[in-house]
Formats: C-alpha cells, sequence, structure tokens
C-alpha cells in the first residue's frame, strides 16, 4: 500500500526541517492520543540509528512498532523505517525550496503485510483508496499549516 502527497510551505526549507526533526513534538502528541513512545537510541538531533519504540491502540488491540531513522540528508531528505510484527512501512519525506522562503514537502508512505490479517486490514483501506488517500493529505496540510502559523509567530 503506498500514500504519497506533497505541500507547500511558506516558510524557508532550514526552518521546515527543523519542524519535521522536533520529535519531542511528535512523542508529545502520541503520548496525547493514548499511546506510548520510549526513545530506544538517539537524542534530540536527528541522526541516522536514532529510533523509538511505539505502542498504540489499533481496532480494539494494543500494537507495537519500532521506527528508525534510516537516511537523513539535512534539510532535505529524511527516511524512516518502521517494522511491526505485522508490516513494515518506509516513509520518505523529500523537502525542495521553490524559494528563500517557499518550501515544498513531498511524503511518501510504503507499507507492506507480513500477516494474513494485515494483508486483509490493507485490502480494506485499498477499497477505500480515495478516502485512506484524502486523510493522509489532511494531516499532512494540518502539519504544513502548522509550520506556517509557528513561522510566522
Amino acid at each position: 500500500m503506498e500514500l504519497a502527497t506533497r505541500e507547500d510551505i511558506e516558510a524557508p526549507i532550514d526552518f521546515v526541517f527543523e519542524q519535521i526533526t522536533d520529535f519531542a513534538t511528535f512523542e508529545r502528541s502520541i503520548m496525547r492520543r493514548g499511546g506510548d513512545v520510549e526513545r530506544l537510541s538517539g537524542d534530540a538531533t536527528a541522526a541516522v540509528g536514532t529510533s523509538w519504540q511505539v505502542k498504540f491502540m489499533l481496532r480494539g488491540a494494543e500494537r507495537h512498532a519500532k521506527a528508525e531513522i534510516v537516511e537523513i540528508d539535512r534539510p532535505g531528505m529524511l527516511v524512516l523505517a518502521v517494522t511491526s510484527k505485522n508490516a513494515d512501512a518506509d516513509m520518505k519525506i523529500e523537502l525542495v525550496p521553490l524559494s528563500r522562503a517557499r518550501t515544498r514537502i513531498n511524503i511518501r508512505a510504503e507499507a507492506t503485510a507480513k500477516t494474513i490479517p494485515a494483508k486483509l486490514f490493507f485490502q480494506s483501506l485499498k477499497f477505500a483508496r480515495q478516502k485512506t488517500q484524502a486523510r493522509f493529505k489532511s494531516v499532512v496540510a494540518n502539519f504544513a499549516e502548522d509550520v506556517e502559523a509557528k513561522y510566522r509567530a
């Protein structure tokens, strides 16, 4: 299953990169939604090998996943690998400077199922592809709006 979207952000590329690598904010966001995040390695800066163990509820069951930064090219790219018992996913975030004060963010997420239940779950997402893609685009658009608001402030 693959999802991709892009948004233009009214902020310089360095500022946008700082926001996508503000892991403490993402950790707090996950905890506010009822998940549990534990940083396994790395510090506050983005570096290859930084990893997290995440627990969250999905479809009535507690799920466990490990996320790790596998590639970083400051300030243009960040690649995360997420592994769990049922599925694996890769997320590639690319930043393209459009001008000094405008940046395009391209996000591509690709997930593969390891088990039959995960394959069925991904199949249900594929049947509702437009809705799934719209939800993904909405999340990225909200993030872009938040980054713009922080930059203006």
